[in-house]
């Protein structure tokens, strides 16, 4: 593999020179400022990527309104409770995409969250204190316990509520394998902790965070 200093040279080069490749980083939030966020947002954004999944990212951002209003709020609470009467009401309302199988997961990830915070206080807490070392164990754990969280949509989830993160997007994945990381998109759980252990080692050598690395690595 190539040094992380090399690595960040060649994305510089192709996006205009170094200061203008570390305004496209976003720093991701502290451990601190991820435990403030409510339960119902981490719920909300959740649906929000369950939804995106296989469809056009910019209906759902249109219809996002409509998903806050007919969700009541994402309250995880409300919704792990979600009744056949709630269900077909859902399945009826013009304000959100009408996929039966993804209203569902709605209730479903929302007793996972429920879960969560039973057992670390709330789920921001549980978020908030996973070690970033051990981000591929994150995922792995999403898609057991949570609801169509598989493939990148656990990934989009934790990078839009500012978890240090890496997204395995095509141009990572294309980065990945040249650097002779994987060989293929990484879908079983061995190929997720080969590029957890890179860019642990890109991480320690750069000191910066996961979210960094893997925006220059798809930037090459």
């Amino acid at each position: 593999m190539k040094k992380f200093d090399d690595l960040f040279e060649h994305a510089a080069r192709r996006k205009g020179g170094r200061e203008a490749l570390e305004a496209l980083l976003p720093m991701p939030l502290s451990s601190d400022e991820l435990a403030t966020i409510t339960d119902e947002r981490w719920l909300a954004m959740i649906s929000r990527c369950v939804f995106q999944a296989g469809f056009s990212w910019k209906v759902i951002d249109k219809k996002w309104p409509g998903f806050e209003e007919a969700f009541a709020g994402f309250y995880p609470k409300r919704w792990m409770y979600m009744s056949d009467e709630d269900f077909e009401s859902l399945l009826k309302d013009t304000r959100i995409v009408r996929h039966a199988i993804k209203i569902r997961s709605v209730r479903d990830n929302a007793t996972f969250l429920c879960d969560l915070a039973e057992e670390y206080g709330s789920a921001a807490r549980f978020f908030a204190e996973w070690p970033v070392e051990e981000y591929a164990e994150l995922l792995i754990l999403l898609k057991k316990r949570g609801s169509r969280l598989g493939g990148n949509s656990a990934q989009y989830f934790l990078r839009a509520m500012g978890k240090d993160s890496f997204i395995t997007s095509r141009d990572m994945v294309t980065a990945l394998i040249r650097e002779g990381v994987i060989t293929s998109t990484p879908t079983s759980q061995r190929d997720l902790r080969s590029v957890q252990q890179a860019l642990n080692h890109w991480r320690e050598e750069s000191g910066r965070p996961l979210t960094h690395i893997s925006k220059v690595l798809s930037f090459t």
